[in-house]
């Protein structure tokens, strides 16, 4: 039985105090473009397992076992989707906050991504939300098993509340980019497609913000469609020759070697397309689907998938 959790809303605020300006604004809004790092791992879905998300960035050496950064100056890309279909989501949040913390004391970094599933509750799609996911936005902890129908909908309204552009948690959401670049590579939950790099990636990031801050009425009208960048499938799923080609077409423009999508899971773990152009990351190591943790590493050209025992 899951231990009931409390949302730690006075860490949320001493965070959102910190990021926000005095007019509601971000007073450092993260870049799209970082240069390059002696070593850079990415990490996929974590889907509400903090169990799973601890064993990854245990595996990735940027965190050990009291979840204090070891990583020096290592940069990691955690390519989105913490929430939804497991009950951890809130102490993931707060977990990558306070770690994201650490790594920038060290000279190191992690970059948090927006998914798909991160920007479905801010437009309020909950059909992947689990109980407790609903119940842990209450006043007080509540254990999933005892919770009555009418704290179901108190959390239910809470997490509407909080999920929402300019709620809480959509704040917080604020804080980071639908699509990184760091040195060489890529990076984005589902995938960049020759579309996207018209329109702009510093322009997609900045107008998701702007519409999670609330400045915006309307997220971009690039963001959601099944070949936006937290829903296409093109480079992690049957991938073929066309699809190689528009990476190609991407990676030209952009002056990029590659590209690291996560969204599919890969059920044989980390794999590669496109002549190791693409590489697909999310090896579904939540709970929900059963899978191990792993991770992708970035050593300049070299790549090495680092996993644990199955």
């Amino acid at each position: 039985m899951r231990t009931p959790s409390h949302p730690r809303r006075g860490i949320a605020s001493a965070l959102l105090l910190a990021w926000l300006g005095t007019n509601g604004s971000l007073a450092c809004e993260p870049a799209t473009r970082y240069p390059p790092a002696e070593r850079v791992v990415a990490i996929g879905d974590l889907h509400g397992d903090l169990a799973a998300t601890r064993t990854v960035f245990q595996l990735a050496g940027a965190a050990d076992a009291q979840d204090r950064w070891i990583g020096g100056d290592l940069v990691v890309v955690q390519t989105g989707d913490q929430l939804d279909r497991g009950d951890d989501e809130l102490e993931i949040l707060d977990y990558l906050d306070a770690l994201a913390d650490q790594a920038a004391a060290a000279g190191g970094a992690l970059h948090v991504l927006n998914g798909n599933h991160e920007l479905m509750n801010a437009k309020l799609d909950l059909r992947y939300v689990t109980l407790g996911g609903f119940l842990d936005f209450l006043d007080e902890p509540v254990d999933p098993e005892s919770a009555t129908p009418q704290q179901v909908v108190e959390g239910v309204g809470d997490r509407i509340r909080a999920m929402r552009p300019g709620g809480r948690i959509a704040l917080r959401l604020a804080q980071r980019n639908v699509v990184v670049i760091v040195g060489e590579t890529l990076f984005v939950h589902g995938g960049v497609l020759p579309h996207l790099v018209d329109y702009g990636l510093e322009r997609l990031n900045r107008e998701t913000r702007q519409w999670l801050l609330k400045e915006a009425a309307f997220p971009p009208p690039v963001l959601f469609p099944t070949e936006g960048p937290i829903w296409s499938r093109n480079y992690s799923d049957e991938t073929g020759d066309e699809d190689c080609r528009l990476l190609a077409e991407v990676l030209e423009r952009l002056d990029l070697e590659r590209m690291v999508v996560a969204h599919t899971v890969q059920e044989d773990g980390i794999t590669s397309a496109c002549d190791d152009r693409v590489w697909r990351i999310d090896v579904g190591m939540a709970s929900h689907y059963g899978g191990h943790p792993a991770a992708l590493e970035i050593r300049g050209d070299a790549i090495s998938i680092l996993a644990s025992p199955p």
